[in-house]
């Protein structure tokens, strides 16, 4: 396990890339004040302390990767969290964006199929700041979802899907927010569904994202 020091220099890296996210069209200050708290450094190997704040995806455990920081802002901003709200996230990787959430004041639980990555969540540095009432891990295959803890006011899935998952669309509230990156093509279209009151959906359909694939069962 990695030491916990987040230095005067990781927070000004932050505040440089809180602009850079700004500049690029991110404007939820919730968002962004998550981001500036959250040391991502403490998610990746320290051999990339230098780098961790450049925006930039960096590959992790698994054949995975850790999502670069405007693409985590951009999905965030998308699912308007608010203070409370109960939220899963599918595709837990290497915990950076479940650690946002949660300093938005969100609840989340966050489902991993990987269990090498899964068995990491055991080490996680910031249990103190982020206990189980606000953020829970769990290994599973994530197109299931977590029936026992829905439903749902909001879901964000972090890998590349085939199709949207209908067993998570059932664990979602009505008025709930589902964002979802969508396979086309080589590159993948950012989805946020909303469910209604009748059940229906709606969906808005936003820019053009890389992921790793989502796919069934564990491993």
């Amino acid at each position: 396990m990695r030491k916990c020091e987040d230095t005067y220099r990781h927070k000004g890296l932050r505040k440089k890339l809180v602009d850079h996210l700004k500049g690029k069209g991110i404007t939820d200050e919730t968002v962004l004040d998550a981001i500036d708290r959250v040391p991502r450094h403490f998610f990746l190997d320290t051999a990339l302390d230098d780098i961790a704040y450049e925006d930039r995806a960096f590959s992790i455990e698994a054949e995975q990767t850790i999502s670069q920081p405007y693409t985590v802002a951009f999905q965030t901003q998308l699912l308007k969290i608010k203070p409370n709200d109960k939220v899963m996230e599918v595709g837990t990787g290497s915990m950076y964006q479940a650690t946002v959430l949660a300093a938005m004041g969100a609840k989340v639980v966050t489902i991993e199929r990987q269990k090498k990555l899964y068995d990491k969540t055991k080490k996680y540095l910031l249990t103190k700041e982020y206990p189980p009432s606000k953020l829970r891990f769990f290994f599973g295959d994530g197109f299931e979802g977590l029936p026992t803890y829905a439903p749902f006011d909001k879901i964000i899935i972090t890998c590349g899907a085939p199709f949207v998952p209908p067993k998570l669309i059932e664990q979602l509230k009505p008025g709930g927010i589902l964002v979802i990156p969508l396979a086309e093509d080589e590159h993948h279209k950012m989805i946020r569904i909303t469910k209604l009151g009748d059940g229906s959906c709606e969906e808005e359909v936003f820019s053009d994202f890389s992921f790793v694939p989502m796919l069934p069962g564990t491993n």
